[in-house]
């Protein structure tokens, strides 16, 4: 089966999930539980917001017309703070002191800022024209009573648990958290406890995944650790597919001791793609066993991990019942030229720094796709894709956060 690019690749997964995950189960959860849930139930505003119309500077609240040819000279009839109500109604030539957050007079249509004043008693001389509307943001303009405010398949952040919270959700409907069985394989990979000799590696490989999982929002599931015996991967692998998900980690390229590809042929497995065009991770396996998808991820444990953020969380996202899985791209600027061969989409460990709009990016040397303490020591990917042969130092690159 011929590699596909990194798009294709992408694009695949994408299409195939649509298939394979059905809308999960639901849950009810404590507001303050439900952070990196998935929303399972349309929210609507349960009032007017803002509820009445609302200062956003402090100033003097007035009519747009009394200020039209400034300075204008205002009587002062009141004044009105956040927390209370407004008892204020306006005649031409008046105005009320405002704090920000407090409700507008009655005839109201504007706000001069307070930088823009003059007092003197009783009277304020105003020395801006303001248009209608400005620095006051009237009632039902965020939102109208019953109109809906978040969808279902929304990724609840801090944003959305704020907009529950300010219309009354003390708790929150969210789909059920996808399993995803993780199971590394190899006679070379051993457990965290044990002492390693000196051609084995400790199963990294599966802490890592069960963390990019749980932050995916998934539930992972770590399997015991498969050796190169064609019998015992079996029985693991069909373990394993009684998950939502099967992450392998290893055992999918063409060397003798390698089953997983064998294995999942004689479970009937239908496979996708066996290879996409990127570094690291080239060797990639994604298919479906039954009903259940099933990734084959590199065993070097940064391609492992690229290929998760960049493939198989599409799987977790559609599992989970998120409705989309867009890669969080930033852009920056080199800090030193770079060249690639191209054809490859490239993700390479590096050092993102600077301040906003000053932000540069420059790979860190590292020893290949086994080398985590190189990976330790950046805190993004550049991406190099495979359009081209190089950038010089200053040039705008895509980076994707680690």
């Amino acid at each position: 089966m011929p590699a596909v690019t990194f798009d294709h690749a992408r694009a695949v997964i994408t299409d195939k999930m649509a298939e394979l995950a059905p809308e999960p189960s639901r849950e009810t959860v404590r507001l303050d539980d439900a952070l990196g849930r998935v929303l399972a139930s349309v929210v609507t505003a349960d009032r007017d917001y803002p509820p009445f119309n609302r200062s956003a500077r402090d100033g003097f609240a007035v009519r747009a017309s009394d200020v039209a040819n400034p300075p204008a000279r205002m009587k002062i009839i009141g004044q009105t703070r956040a927390g209370e109500p407004s008892k204020y109604q306006l005649q031409p030539g008046e105005t009320v002191e405002i704090m920000t957050g407090a409700p507008g007079p009655e005839g109201a249509d504007t706000v001069v800022m307070w930088e823009h004043s003059a007092r003197d008693g009783d009277h304020v001389t105003l020395e801006k024209s303001v248009p209608a509307g400005k620095n006051l943001i009237f009632r039902g303009s965020e939102a109208k009573q019953g109109s809906v405010v978040l969808e279902p398949g929304v990724p609840l952040d801090y944003p959305e648990i704020a907009l529950l919270a300010s219309t009354g959700n003390a708790s929150v409907d969210v789909y059920r958290k996808p399993v995803a069985a993780i199971l590394s394989t190899g006679d070379e990979v051993v457990e965290l406890d044990a002492a390693p000799e000196p051609f084995q590696i400790r199963n990294s490989n599966a802490y890592s995944l069960a963390m990019q999982v749980r932050r995916q929002g998934g539930e992972p599931r770590i399997l015991s650790i498969a050796p190169d015996r064609l019998d015992r991967t079996r029985e693991l692998v069909e373990e394993g597919l009684k998950a939502d998900l099967l992450l392998l980690s290893g055992g999918v390229s063409m060397g003798k001791y390698d089953f997983v590809e064998q294995v999942l042929s004689d479970l009937g497995a239908e496979l996708y793609f066996t290879e996409v065009k990127i570094q690291p991770g080239k060797p990639l396996v994604f298919g479906r066993v039954g009903s259940t998808p099933v990734f084959g991820l590199p065993g070097n444990p940064i391609s492992t991990m690229v290929t998760f953020e960049v493939f198989a969380r599409i799987a977790l996202h559609r599992l989970a019942g998120r409705k989309s899985s867009p890669l969080p791209y930033l852009v920056a600027r080199l800090g030193s030229d770079f060249k690639h061969k191209p054809v490859l989409t490239r993700f390479l460990p590096s050092v993102l720094e600077g301040d906003y709009g000053e932000a540069t990016v420059n790979p860190v040397k590292w020893q290949g796709s086994g080398d985590l303490v190189a990976l330790a020591r950046a805190n993004c990917f550049l991406v190099a894709t495979p359009d081209r042969e190089s950038w010089k130092v200053g040039e705008s690159i895509f980076v994707l956060p680690r």
